[in-house]
């Protein structure tokens, strides 16, 4: 199956788009009527300090799930207190702190069951690493060890996939690991990663797994600027790279794979206009 969503949904610049004037604060109601899936991002952000990770609250998870139809899927990402190696710090001559709930299996098991009211209702778990130097992970065969050991202590019944920030991770080694751990690929469009399509073209027979795409824009800083806060309007149009997404979406729904593709309003200045645009094309490919 083919889903495809934003990058959250509390957007009060969304009015007349995707919401009617008199929305109230809950918007996923009326956005589940327009996009069968949208990724959570809140509850990556997480770690705060060695004795405060903050977790999904079960009302929260609750509500969402009782906010959408039974057939809508939430892609979530999985809280930064599990995925990164060491401590965020603004001073890079400052030594590094390691991140004691780095892989933490106790933790995650308690992120899991806090998230059971919704279970049925997730299409993907996904691990986001950040860019991994060497001083935080020293190559990438130590990085695949380790998430091995630790993906391997769990029973997948939630489809999980990978976001890696390192471009030269991105071989073939690194297609067969996610084979071998029954994990998905994550494929960001964005930051300083490689193009989307040509690793896509490189490594597609290696994808054996259900694909979530990610569109991001290069620098958000910048179109922040343009927006100023309104996310209403198509601003730094990608129409050639849409129709490369096309083509990568019609080729994985080939092969019996469903893809997720999650839109980010920093991608073109409007997640809503950006899908619509994925649609219009798909359709108009007979598709």
């Amino acid at each position: 199956m083919i889903r495809i969503g934003t990058c959250s949904w509390k957007y009060d610049s969304w009015k007349g788009l995707v919401y009617s004037e008199n929305t109230g604060k809950d918007y996923l109601p009326e956005y589940s009527s327009h996009f069968n899936t949208v990724e959570i991002d809140q509850w990556f952000w997480s770690l705060f300090a060695d004795d405060k990770v903050v977790l999904p609250q079960s009302h929260i998870v609750k509500s969402y799930f009782d906010s959408v139809p039974e057939d809508f899927k939430f892609t979530i990402k999985i809280p930064n207190s599990i995925t990164l190696t060491h401590y965020y710090q603004k001073d890079k001559y400052k030594p590094l702190q390691p991140n004691p709930y780095f892989l933490s299996i106790q933790l995650f098991d308690k992120f899991l069951e806090s998230l059971e009211p919704m279970h049925s209702k997730i299409g993907m778990l996904m691990f986001q690493f950040e860019y991994l130097n060497k001083q935080k992970m020293k190559s990438q065969g130590e990085f695949q060890q380790k998430f091995s050991e630790f993906i391997n202590q769990f029973d997948n019944k939630i489809p999980m996939a990978v976001e890696i920030r390192n471009p030269n991770y991105l071989n073939s080694n690194y297609f067969e690991f996610l084979n071998h751990n029954n994990l998905s690929p994550v494929l960001l469009q964005g930051y300083y990663m490689l193009s989307i399509f040509k690793t896509y073209i490189k490594h597609s027979n290696q994808i054996n797994y259900s694909v979530v795409i990610r569109l991001h824009g290069p620098d958000r800083s910048e179109i922040e600027k343009k927006s100023q806060g309104d996310w209403s309007k198509i601003l730094e149009p990608k129409d050639e790279e849409i129709s490369l997404i096309v083509k990568i979406i019609k080729d994985i729904y080939s092969k019996n794979l469903d893809v997720y593709v999650n839109v980010n309003n920093h991608y073109e200045g409007s997640a809503p206009k950006t899908i619509q645009k994925i649609k219009d094309q798909l359709i108009a490919d007979s598709f």
